[in-house]
């Protein structure tokens, strides 16, 4: 049948309309794969972050909840916040995740469970501080590697951090309680031999934990550690040597800063860079947060102008801020400290 030619015209820019829609439309899958999937695995299975695939998880998590977290991210944990994302990119990722469920966003109620809290705090200790930590802060580290137990796939979430809360619906806390999480160490209330009314205390202890919303944020710091050396280039280099060597660090090697990117034997000479490392120090990093293994081996610069030498680092305590883990904060701190009396000695 001959569609007539005003008609075919019609139906033509019909379908380039919806062709044009469908691709400016944001794209779940692309989204979730360059926002979430370093953390959470390209097939939501998990890693550094949380599986979301899993079926216990999203038969509890609304969309509602979801899309809270990408806004309001993990503040001090590994989970960031999206502020630059757009609602419907937002809706996009949510809709990709629930793709991995047959079970539709469950609809939770506004209200707030009625519990004892008093109740709730004793079998909280009794039954979820192992894993949540004794103030729910959560687990140690950042579940990968040797950060976490062989036998755990996650490290337990923070519990009292104030993205968890002000995301997270009562109704939605006392449905994980019920439900438990197969494929986690995380079981129902009714595995530990408890009630449903043991979930509504849990659930009200739950809500009193100190989020620390109020807190002012730290000041960012620089992101450079410089001093200016009051000696030539290279004594400064050797006295960087014996203070890198008197704080139980070894050197590793000395290289133009231009080496591998310059014609060998064209690198400026005045340019250099001093790579140590302390490996007790490494391991207690890399267990807390595999990812400053970027920034390893310390390293320092020299860089010599017009008669000056200036000696920079990168600034260590920028990393908490930068991974969102305060509990790289003591490790990044000390490290800090150490650059800067390093520096400072090889200077004076």
């Amino acid at each position: 049948m001959l569609i007539p030619y005003p008609a075919f015209i019609g139906v033509a820019l019909t379908m380039l309309a919806s062709q044009a829609v469908f691709a400016t439309a944001p794209q779940g899958a692309l989204l979730f794969e360059r926002h979430c999937a370093a953390c959470h695995g390209m097939e939501g299975d998990g890693g550094v972050g949380i599986p979301l695939n899993l079926n216990d998880f999203l038969a509890v998590a609304s969309d509602d909840y979801l899309r809270a977290t990408l806004r309001e991210g993990r503040p001090g944990r590994v989970m960031p916040a999206f502020p630059g994302l757009s609602d419907d990119e937002v809706k996009a990722i949510t809709g990709h995740i629930r793709s991995w469920s047959d079970d539709d966003s469950p609809d939770y109620g506004t209200g707030p469970i009625q519990g004892q809290a008093e109740r709730g705090e004793v079998l909280f200790a009794n039954h979820c501080a192992s894993c949540h930590g004794d103030r729910g802060q959560g687990g140690a580290g950042t579940g990968v590697t040797f950060s976490r137990p062989r036998g755990a796939p996650i490290e337990a979430p923070s519990l009292d951090n104030p993205g968890f809360q002000n995301s997270v619906s009562d109704a939605m806390l006392k449905a994980t309680l019920l439900r438990g999480r197969e494929g986690t160490p995380m079981p129902s209330v009714a595995a530990l031999g408890l009630q449903e009314q043991d979930a509504d205390d849990l659930v009200a202890h739950l809500r009193q934990l100190n989020t620390g919303s109020g807190a002012e944020p730290e000041p960012v710091p620089e992101p450079v550690i410089q001093f200016e050396s009051s000696y030539d280039l290279e004594q400064t280099m050797e006295n960087l040597k014996q203070a890198v060597v008197g704080r139980n660090f070894r050197v590793i090697r000395e290289q133009y800063v231009e080496q591998g990117l310059a014609a060998e034997g064209e690198e400026n000479t005045r340019r250099v860079m001093l790579y140590f490392c302390n490996f007790a120090l490494l391991n207690d990093a890399l267990a807390i947060d595999p990812r400053v293994g970027m920034f390893l081996p310390c390293r320092i610069t020299l860089v010599e102008t017009e008669g000056s030498v200036r000696v920079m680092s990168i600034n260590p305590k920028n990393l908490s801020r930068l991974f969102n883990n305060q509990q790289l904060d003591q490790a990044c701190q000390q490290m800090h400290d150490l650059y800067e009396e390093i520096m400072e000695e090889a200077t004076l």
